[in-house]
């Protein structure tokens, strides 16, 4: 095992408590295994281990990234959420498809798909657009966390005003998804897409009203005003 994970997992262990591990469990459906670390610790354990990392080739953070992934244990993969979006500027077009197959091999709940894909693979859709035709295409995966994570990929550049055109095109895709957690990623992008936006993802909303899931669509029209929240959730 390599020395540096070797002592993010000592750290992480004896940052662990038991009662916050188990109440853990309660914001997930399926179960997940974790230290029970709260995130600001996480949090200043990857910023701690990434000075030793930070020097190494990015062949090489990307092998370590996925030793981490590989335990299957949350806190793990959110120091891999921490680490990556550091090295953006180290990113390259052929990356995506790793990145791809990190979703696809090691992400099993919501958290993980947040918290990887809204800042490292969202860092990588701004700074290459080219490619977002092939993250669109995740929206037609068999893997429920493969289509929510093509939608929370846009969450940061949705919130910068950025993409609206690919956002419109994710949301079409996932209309209506029959999963839960996709419903929820895509009215977050939404969402996100409405601040700087929120005309055109209204006129969306409203079209779209009568087969949109209504989870879906009331975080699409969360941050309205009050008289449109009422007119989106017309039934008529």
């Amino acid at each position: 095992m390599n020395a540096t994970i070797k002592n993010i997992r000592t750290d992480l262990s004896n940052s662990a408590d038991e009662t916050a591990r188990v109440n853990s469990q309660r914001f997930f459906k399926e179960e997940v295994l974790c230290y029970g670390v709260k995130g600001a610790v996480v949090r200043s354990i990857a910023r701690k281990y990434y000075k030793e990392v930070a020097a190494l080739d990015k062949g090489e953070i990307f092998a370590l990234c996925e030793e981490l992934f590989r335990s299957d244990l949350c806190e793990e993969a959110f120091v891999v959420g921490e680490w990556l979006p550091r090295i953006a500027d180290r990113f390259e077009p052929g990356d995506l498809a790793i990145f791809e197959g990190w979703i696809e091999r090691y992400i099993n709940n919501w958290a993980k798909c947040d918290s990887f894909c809204n800042h490292t693979v969202g860092d990588f859709a701004q700074m290459y657009p080219e490619c977002l035709p092939r993250i669109i295409q995740w929206t037609g995966s068999g893997n429920r966390w493969m289509r929510r994570a093509a939608a929370v990929s846009l969450i940061i550049p949705a919130r910068r005003g950025k993409f609206l055109p690919e956002i419109l095109e994710m949301a079409d895709r996932l209309l209506t998804d029959s999963d839960d957690m996709v419903r929820k990623g895509y009215g977050w992008m939404l969402k996100e897409a409405s601040r700087l936006h929120q005309q055109e993802v209204f006129a969306y909303v409203v079209k779209h009203r009568k087969v949109m899931p209504r989870t879906a669509l009331r975080y699409a029209i969360e941050l309205m005003p009050k008289d449109l929240k009422a007119e989106a959730m017309k039934k008529g």
